[in-house]
């Protein structure tokens, strides 16, 4: 099977103007978001996409920059491409704020077909992203998705033509939320949006009229054993892709097959999939926005007793007798309440796997929230700052 590499390997030589561009192409920039182009693409200056890989590329191991050594094979294999390596690259951006728990990043690509592509990093390895991405499964907007909003606006004001938004996994929810809540003028211009494994909304932004406009442009692909990107809720239909990994190593956009200029599709997920759907949105249904909340806080409470501010150091010795500590010191009324939501989850889990086993049932992929979050609708507006 083939991947992005292969990908580039047979494909990179074609231009947009032998080829358009394609969903692999927004894979590609979506995963690209993650790496921290810093003073390789100052802001305000547009860079080749080519001479900003080469200056990541001589970068040490311990700078910012790529992840990994898959990111850096990524890197070279752009830089010799004659399909992106003269893309050019501005406005790149990245955030982490505690205060405000929010993790962000994005950039925006001129293409050379006349198009402008905004990318939106995902989840980070920070506790401050780990923690907002959980805080969506109580509020309806985090402070991500409203910097999503702005980063998109200042990126339409900085160069005309259409606009294609893309992320995977949180940078796919903001980039569908971007394309959801801007302007009606910015949402006009916009020709697609590709969501790659990213979760889902809380109902007020599925019921918001920007949502329902801009949902026909929407493209979301998840790999066939998804969870990430069946989590919350979904008004659009997805596109299963083949990924050559197992269970939850299938978030990894490096592991999607491709094929030519598009990925290997699927009929739908597998039933493992579809059984772990079932069981968080049934035990969300159980809890309060309040509950989830106070959970939140409680779990992250005490890994932020650690010290640790990512999750390798929470992992490390010394971190994990803190932790062990910290857990020991967690108030009884706190205790109770993880061990009953624990239990929720359990319980849930235990009511799916034994309706997945009844005889004649069957089951079935979910499009929407399945009433996992309670909330009125929103009409056409942003949904409103949580607090």
């Amino acid at each position: 099977m083939a991947d992005v590499f292969d990908y580039l390997a047979w494909r990179g030589e074609l231009t947009l103007a032998q080829s358009p561009f394609n969903c692999v192409d927004a894979l590609i920039l979506s995963v690209l978001a993650y790496m921290s182009f810093g003073d390789a693409a100052p802001d305000g200056e547009a860079v080749e996409l080519g001479t900003a890989a080469q200056a990541l590329l001589a970068r040490g191991e311990g700078e910012p920059g790529a992840r990994s050594r898959t990111d850096r094979r990524l890197l070279e294999a752009l830089a010799g491409s004659a399909r992106f390596c003269g893309m050019r690259l501005l406005a790149c951006e990245e955030c982490v704020d505690p205060r405000r728990e929010m993790q962000f990043g994005a950039f925006t690509a001129l293409t050379g077909d006349g198009a402008v592509f905004v990318a939106y990093r995902g989840t980070d390895n920070t506790l401050v992203g780990w923690k907002e991405d959980l805080n969506m499964s109580f509020a309806p907007v985090v402070a991500g998705q409203r910097r999503a909003v702005q980063y998109l606006e200042r990126a339409a004001g900085m160069a005309p033509g259409p606009l294609r938004l893309g992320g995977h996994s949180k940078g796919g929810n903001l980039a569908v939320y971007a394309g959801a809540f801007c302007a009606p003028e910015t949402q006009a211009r916009i020709e697609a949006v590709f969501n790659n494994d990213g979760p889902g909304f809380a109902p007020e932004v599925l019921e918001a009229g920007g949502y329902r406009n801009i949902l026909p442009r929407v493209q979301t692909f998840v790999p066939q054993t998804s969870i990430v990107g069946m989590l919350m809720g979904h008004g659009d239909d997805y596109t299963v892709v083949r990924s050559d990994q197992m269970g939850i190593m299938q978030h990894d956009p490096y592991t999607w097959q491709v094929l030519g200029p598009d990925f290997v599709r699927l009929e739908q997920v597998t039933a493992g999939s579809r059984l772990v759907d079932r069981a968080l949105k049934d035990w969300l249904a159980g809890l309060t926005r309040e509950e989830r909340e106070r959970f939140v806080d409680a779990v992250f409470g005490v890994l932020e007793a650690t010290g640790a501010v990512t999750v390798r150091q929470l992992v490390d010795p010394h971190n994990a007798r803190v932790l062990v500590r910290a857990m020991t010191g967690v108030d009884e009324k706190t205790r109770a309440m993880l061990l009953r939501v624990l239990s929720a989850l359990a319980s849930s889990a235990g009511r799916a796997v034994r309706q997945a086993a009844a005889p004649g049932h069957r089951l079935r992929p979910e499009t929407g929230d399945g009433a996992a979050l309670p909330g009125g609708a929103a009409g056409q507006q942003e949904p409103a700052e949580p607090g």
